[in-house]
């Protein structure tokens, strides 16, 4: 029986035939390099070498996407196509800063491709053993913000920093009142000397047990406690002793071993921030695409991921959006999925149109100006979400449900009519 194998598939632009430059992807990735060496038998080749599996023509570019690439011969252009490639697992082993180096690593500068993108990446089933995924994913999420059958409707501390532990309480306790499900740090707001995260999970969860012993609902807040793995582990059992219910990471600041590192440790829904994703992605030909990316970070553990939203601030086209959705709530290894984290710019009138081409209500929603920034106020502002979700949800027309609910009719003549 062969052994096991990683599988990876990229697109590729070369100025070289996309056999050759598949090929050398495959060399790169295990045991060639740039001259023959003693010692790199045909037999060692085979037990170790990265086979080319599959090989997809995408037609050809006239000029480079990227610089400092070989020029191609002449009356050729730059081919384009999807490579599959994979690699002995026994290379590597249950080791994925190793995995990534193979993966994403030096092939990235070859002078022989003037594009490469990691689209997709497969791994035995062997790597659930080291890595065991989501401690909560979506259903453990919804059991601690005590929410089913519908989206969670959340918001974002704003201004994103400048505010002080007492401050940045009361406005969870303005949001706790207004009937959110969740609050977030901002990403930039973590353990800073004007609001230390030990004072301000203290502020905050008072007002959030106060609520909760008063109504019986407990809202979900991600603190952030993105830091030196060490600080972090700390803030988690901060976080934890105050009767916390979610912490937040940037997850490509503090890298897959330190996620790793905190899921192992951690007894609360990790909530994965992508800020700086567009260095990864935000070129069509350089990067990762978002199926491979959210398999690395579910393998290490993260609960919820974001994927933006529709008609958002950000550069990310629609079905982008939709497909990242999707994603996250295919089952990988482990049969385990991740809350979608839907935001950036969403208010109540994208509310529809996210269902509609989703068909899920398995995501966290979050919605700042469209929240705080309702004319009739922060209650009104949740409450027009939650209304263009019933209306989505029964398949009936925002507009037609504004005419019977104001807080929604207010939110579409703010925020605009809907998609």
């Amino acid at each position: 029986m062969e052994a096991e194998r990683i599988l990876a598939t990229y697109l590729i632009e070369t100025p070289l035939s996309l056999e050759r430059a598949a090929q050398k992807i495959a060399g790169v990735q295990s045991s060639s390099t740039f001259v023959a060496v003693p010692g790199e038998t045909e037999a060692l080749r085979e037990r170790v070498g990265a086979r080319v599996e599959r090989i997809e023509p995408l037609g050809s570019a006239a000029a480079p996407g990227l610089r400092g690439a070989t020029s191609p011969e002449p009356g050729r252009g730059y081919e384009r196509g999807l490579v599959a490639i994979s690699i002995p697992y026994d290379n590597v082993g249950p080791n994925l800063p190793t995995i990534l180096a193979t993966v994403m690593g030096s092939l990235y500068e070859l002078s022989e491709l003037s594009g490469v993108r990691l689209m997709d990446i497969a791994w035995p089933a062997a790597m659930a053993e080291r890595y065991p995924g989501p401690q909560f994913g979506v259903e453990g999420t919804r059991e601690k913000a005590g929410v089913q059958g519908r989206p969670i409707i959340g918001s974002i501390i704003k201004p994103p920093v400048g505010l002080t532990p007492d401050e940045t309480a009361e406005m969870v306790r303005k949001l706790a009142e207004a009937g959110v499900d969740f609050v977030k740090d901002d990403e930039i707001q973590a353990n800073s000397p004007r609001s230390p995260l030990a004072e301000r999970v203290a502020a905050v969860m008072r007002v959030v047990n106060d609520h909760a012993e008063r109504t019986g609902k407990k809202v979900m807040v991600a603190f952030n406690i993105s830091d030196e793995l060490d600080a972090m582990l700390r803030h988690h059992d901060t976080v934890l002793e105050h009767g916390g219910t979610c912490v937040l990471v940037s997850i490509n600041s503090v890298g897959p071993v330190g996620v790793g590192a905190l899921r192992r440790h951690c007894q609360l829904p990790i909530h994965g921030h992508r800020n700086g994703w567009g260095l990864w992605t935000r070129h069509e030909f350089l990067g990762i695409d978002f199926i491979a990316y959210q398999k690395l970070w579910r393998l290490v553990g993260v609960d919820q991921l974001h994927v933006n939203g529709l008609a958002n601030k950000f550069w990310e086209p629609d079905e982008s959006v939709l497909a990242s959705i999707r994603a996250c709530l295919t089952p990988m290894l482990g049969g385990y999925t991740v809350m979608p984290v839907i935001g950036s710019g969403q208010s109540a009138r994208q509310v529809f149109a996210t269902y509609q081409r989703s068909q899920t209500t398995d995501v966290i929603y979050l919605a700042g100006g469209g929240i705080v920034g309702h004319p009739a106020g922060a209650a009104a502002g949740v409450a027009s979400i939650q209304e263009a979700w019933e209306a989505a949800m029964q398949g009936i027309p925002l507009e037609q449900y504004a005419t019977s609910h104001p807080a929604l009719q207010q939110a579409l003549e703010a925020f605009g009519g809907p998609l």
